[in-house]
């Protein structure tokens, strides 16, 4: 696939974002998109749905939370915005926006699909702008949504290229062969200690658009040479750099594979910041074809601590903490940091965690599905997914039942 190459005597323009000033409550709806959910404010006390979020119900008085509701609506008038007033709508005009009548009750101004017209029935997703805001977007009833401003809002890998931190990571291959499915232009998959055997190297050479490259986590060098070559040049970054190593923290090993894994997961995500962050976020007004989104595969332990997977989870953990200053920096760019946390996979150094485990396919997916959709959290896994709602429920009881050996309740 051949991919038009930019006019480099054009002004390359700053990024731009939409309006951010959202109240502590409106968050609510932004912890909702990142998931992917569809909810909107609902009172307490009546029940009643509202729009926009509301401090107290204007009904009742009551307080406001959120609740999943119904998406289908019907548009009661469309137009076309040519002129916007806000800046980053400005350089993307002609804007659809549409005032639609939701099924749940309340009236909102969305962002539409160029085919809805007034009276159309529509379906409303609940999806982070590109200043990582909860937005309202209508498209056709049963309809892809893939208009521009759809796309927009989203990191479709279409006509992109895309970097893969780690080449032996048990998803990489079905992961560059989703994307190469999905329109992705070139796959960068970086391959560290090259000379060490790689069964999987002539499957994943045979992607289309596969390049394998030089990339060690852990190497100062290595990581700066790549980026000289590569960060210009790459638009979605997916870091699967890991070293599952179980053991607990007084075990005779337990200091040094701590110090490798934190070197690998929480150092090599440092290091691929610094070198390749600066130049992400700096992309993100190149046109329909700038940087877009970051991803980094962690593991759930990162939230949910095994004593038996004490190094692993502190180094994940920290990766984590290190992913919200990331979040933070990349989204000056209007560059997306989507969190992807995952329950032990079929990596061999996990074959004495009993099932269920998560598939190198099925990690894959989630993230093309997490890329395609605008999502900023996702988890992968039922052992994932059963910690975090545990966490959420009673944190004190799931570090008593990992301490006794139970990953799942």
């Amino acid at each position: 696939m051949t991919r038009k190459k930019s006019n480099p005597l054009l002004r390359t323009r700053r990024p731009l974002l939409p309006p951010g000033a959202r109240s502590r409550s409106a968050h609510l709806l932004t912890a909702a998109a990142a998931r992917g959910d569809f909810v909107l404010p609902c009172c307490a006390g009546c029940g009643r749905f509202l729009w926009p979020m509301a401090e107290g119900c204007p009904a009742c008085l009551s307080e406001v939370g959120v609740k999943a509701a119904p998406q289908g609506a019907r548009v009661i008038s469309a137009t076309t915005a040519e002129v916007p007033a806000a800046p980053y709508f400005r350089e993307r005009a002609p804007w659809r926006v549409g005032l639609v009548q939701m099924e749940a009750g309340p009236q909102a101004v969305v962002h539409l699909h160029p085919a809805a017209q007034a009276g159309d029935k529509v379906v409303l997703r609940l999806v982070l702008d590109r200043a990582g805001q909860a937005v309202l977007n209508a498209g056709p009833e049963g309809g892809e949504m893939s208009d521009p401003q759809w796309q927009a809002m989203v990191a479709d890998p279409r006509d992109r290229r895309v970097l893969i931190t780690d080449a032996r990571h048990v998803c990489a291959l079905p992961l560059a062969q989703g994307l190469a499915k999905a329109g992705a232009v070139t796959i960068h998959c970086g391959l560290p200690e090259a000379w060490k055997p790689f069964p999987g190297r002539a499957a994943l050479q045979a992607v289309p658009g596969v390049r394998i490259v030089p990339l060690d986590v852990i190497s100062d060098r290595s990581v700066a040479d790549a980026a000289t070559d590569m960060a210009g040049r790459v638009e979605i970054v997916v870091n699967t750099a890991d070293l599952p190593r179980p053991g607990g923290l007084l075990g005779p090993v337990a200091q040094v594979e701590a110090r490798a894994m934190a070197e690998t997961v929480q150092m090599g995500l440092l290091r691929l910041a610094r070198a390749f962050g600066p130049a992400l976020a700096g992309r993100g007004a190149d046109g329909d074809k700038g940087g877009v989104a970051w991803v980094n595969v962690l593991s759930v332990f990162a939230r949910a601590h095994p004593p038996g997977w004490a190094g692993y989870a502190a180094a994940h953990a920290a990766a984590l903490a290190l992913s919200h200053a990331l979040r933070a920096d990349l989204a000056a760019g209007g560059v997306r940091l989507v969190t992807v946390l995952t329950g032990p996979t079929e990596d061999g150094w996990f074959q004495t965690v009993d099932p269920p485990k998560v598939t190198a396919r099925a990690l894959a997916d989630a993230i093309l599905k997490a890329l395609t959709n605008g999502l900023e959290e996702v988890a992968v896994g039922d052992v994932a997914k059963d910690l975090l709602a545990r966490l959420e429920e009673n944190p004190k009881a799931v570090e008593r039942e990992l301490a006794q050996g139970g990953l799942t309740g």
